[in-house]
């Protein structure tokens, strides 16, 4: 592993590829939850947040932009070729609305759902993805949207909330 600022040793996190690249400013607890993959590359001022209970998977080729935040108190799983968006946010609990209405939203209990984000999947600049999300693999992301929800392989998605603009078509769609 390699840095161009103040970076992490390698023998802090769970495992640690060869060729991973963490950037000046970028912040990371609990190492230890953490599995990077080979050629990752986290940008400068990113905070990368594991949880004591949970874990958090970085496939390998995966690129994380600046000012990024990533919160797994559920677990994260990033698939491999991830692109991810400079101040794109991925969050994995919530307070519950449902629940104790008398408290102040801060003192409800927290929800948890983990989120996954297949293989070759980008998430746009500024982009949202909230507990409990899952994406295909090959998902777009539109800059600035705030994901809600779930979407299938290849899915083209935007919005506040996010919805389904398109379906890009595989190779094997094609050929068909």
């Amino acid at each position: 592993m390699k840095s161009h600022g103040t970076g992490l040793p390698p023998w802090d996190f769970h495992e640690c590829g060869s060729g991973v690249i963490i950037e000046h400013g970028a912040l990371v607890f609990h190492p230890e939850t953490l599995s990077i993959g080979d050629d990752v590359y986290i940008g400068h001022y990113a905070i990368v947040k594991g949880y004591y209970n949970s874990r958090m998977s970085i496939g390998k080729g995966t690129w994380i932009g600046q000012h990024t935040f990533v919160h797994s108190a559920a677990g994260i799983l990033i698939g491999e070729d991830v692109g991810i968006g400079p101040g794109a946010r991925i969050f994995t609990s919530a307070h519950d609305l449902n629940q104790e209405s008398h408290l102040a939203i801060m003192k409800r209990p927290l929800q948890f759902a983990a989120v996954e984000i297949g293989d070759g999947c980008d998430l746009g600049v500024n982009s949202v993805l909230l507990p409990g999300v899952k994406l295909g693999r090959n998902v777009q992301v539109a800059a600035g949207a705030v994901v809600t929800k779930s979407f299938p392989d290849h899915s083209i998605v935007a919005g506040i909330p996010a919805r389904k603009l398109a379906h890009q078509h595989s190779m094997a769609e094609t050929r068909q």
